[in-house]
């Protein structure tokens, strides 16, 4: 993700900038197809892992590794490459970065040891990091206009919920009609495709002369693939380095004259509401989809092909409220939308604390199951459009990787609280365990995620209130 000026009007483009060959709409399709592929390719590994468990002879910690390795690297690098993306040139860090990943979805594909498949994956993220916020730059590019680039962006945030269903459902499809590797194999094919069309789009903003700021990218980088590490892991020695590593950052932001992320970035109390309401959304999404997953094969056992078609009625809500967001954001707010979303968020949530073991899935489960995610669409719309407001074009890039570090740090997070909640709950309220006491300590963490998402739409609310007009202020 990235950030544009949403007050920067037509007669501010240079020729850098000048509307791409495209038109706007088929340009934010190849850049949007590119976003969600890159979030898909989060999820769509998890369904397929007991076949590359039998098929790679892997052990169960080995999964971890293979799963978290593109997590790690996304995560880990995306400031870094939010602001090479300002540095080098938006379009240039795109194409790189959507080759990296193509080519290494090819090796994971051929992979036939668990190291080959861990670097690709960490390869996979390395890409990525390069190629998401490249990509939300360069919609400055694509809509001059302030009003269509609001809207754009608003769109742009429920991608994100599109990219993590879809990645279930392909990886169902395929694993009922063909190999494992075949879910690493369509996201390298529409990478080649994006890469041969990229001439089409805008360059962005000129290249900016100026040296990166080495040590602040390394302790960023370190700092956060040892939090997300330790976050994933639920190991404590882990998550202290990763802090400390993002102390020290902190520290060395404050005393340089060229910092990575100027201190001024997350000086507004509006975007850091926005970055909260990002994070914590996707923590509660990740929660989301990984109980849901266990409640429906284990608890009411479902097929991998029928869990993946549990997850159809959200992808379609979702797709609806993608069109909503843009024309909301511009006539409520961006504020109101993102409070709104997590209200509606928490409802869902809600609803799902209410599920046991012989719930029936056409009930209030399917309600829930849709209306989270409709309410993590809106979320995303508005809080996107808020985090970028008054942000400067030569920042893009690096607001860009700020948010999407925001909703990559938020997935650890949730699996390292709910899914642990759940289980202690499910063990000490279960009497002799089974189903029933899986399905009790699913409802718990549920209904927890649910009272967070209703205190973060109260925060929101009250932030606005307290400064419902002033815009952040501009990066340097």
């Amino acid at each position: 993700m990235g950030t544009v000026p949403v007050d920067t009007s037509p007669d501010d483009v240079s020729p850098e900038t000048a509307p791409t060959r495209l038109r706007p709409g088929l340009s934010f399709v190849l850049l949007g197809a590119v976003q969600v592929t890159l979030i898909a390719t989060i999820t769509v590994i998890t369904v397929a892992l007991p076949v590359i468990q039998r098929d790679l002879r892997l052990t169960d910690t080995d999964l971890v590794f293979a799963t978290s390795a593109y997590s790690l690297s996304f995560g880990g690098l995306l400031v870094l490459g939010g602001r090479l993306a300002d540095l080098l040139g938006h379009r240039t860090v795109f194409v790189t970065g959507t080759v990296a990943f193509g080519a290494a979805s090819l090796v994971a594909a051929a992979a036939t040891t668990l190291w080959v498949l861990v670097a690709a994956r960490f390869a996979q993220g390395v890409g990525a990091a390069l190629a998401a916020p490249a990509a939300m730059a360069l919609l400055g590019s694509v809509f001059p206009d302030a009003a269509r680039r609001t809207r754009a962006l608003a769109v742009w945030g429920v991608l994100a919920s599109v990219g993590a269903s879809s990645g279930n459902i392909v990886s169902g499809v395929i694993l009922s009609w063909g190999q494992w590797r075949w879910v690493f194999i369509v996201p390298a094919a529409v990478s080649a495709v994006i890469v041969l069309c990229s001439p089409l789009l805008p360059t962005g903003p000129a290249r900016r002369p100026e040296r990166l700021d080495v040590p602040g990218a390394l302790l960023i980088t370190a700092g956060l693939t040892a939090f997300i590490f330790g976050l994933g892991e639920s190991d404590w020695l882990w998550i202290g380095i990763g802090a400390l590593g993002l102390a020290l950052f902190a520290v060395t932001q404050a005393r340089s004259s060229r910092p990575l992320v100027p201190p001024a970035l997350l000086a507004s109390v509006r975007r850091l509401a926005a970055l909260l309401a990002i994070g914590l959304t996707a923590a509660a999404m990740a929660a989301y989809f990984f109980i849901l997953a266990l409640y429906f094969q284990k608890t009411l056992g479902y097929s991998p092909l029928r869990t993946s078609a549990a997850f159809l009625p959200p992808v379609v809500a979702v797709l609806f409220t993608a069109a909503a967001g843009g024309r909301a954001a511009r006539r409520f707010g961006a504020g109101l939308l993102t409070a709104a979303g997590l209200a509606l968020g928490a409802v869902g949530m809600g609803l799902l604390s209410r599920l046991d073991a012989d719930s029936s899935y056409w009930g209030l489960l399917v309600v829930g199951v849709t209306l989270f995610p409709v309410g993590a669409g809106f979320t995303f719309s508005g809080a996107t459009v808020w985090a970028v407001e008054g942000t400067a074009s030569e920042e893009a890039g690096l607001v860009g990787g700020v948010v999407n570090t925001a909703m990559e740090v938020g997935p650890p997070v949730g699996l390292a609280v709910l899914v642990p909640l759940a289980v202690s709950h499910a063990a000490g309220h279960g009497g002799g365990g089974g189903a029933a006491a899986d399905a009790g300590g699913y409802a718990f963490a549920f209904g927890a995620a649910a009272v967070a998402l209703a205190a973060a739409a109260g925060l929101v609310l009250l932030q606005r209130a307290v400064r419902p007009s002033t815009p952040p202020p501009r990066t340097p």
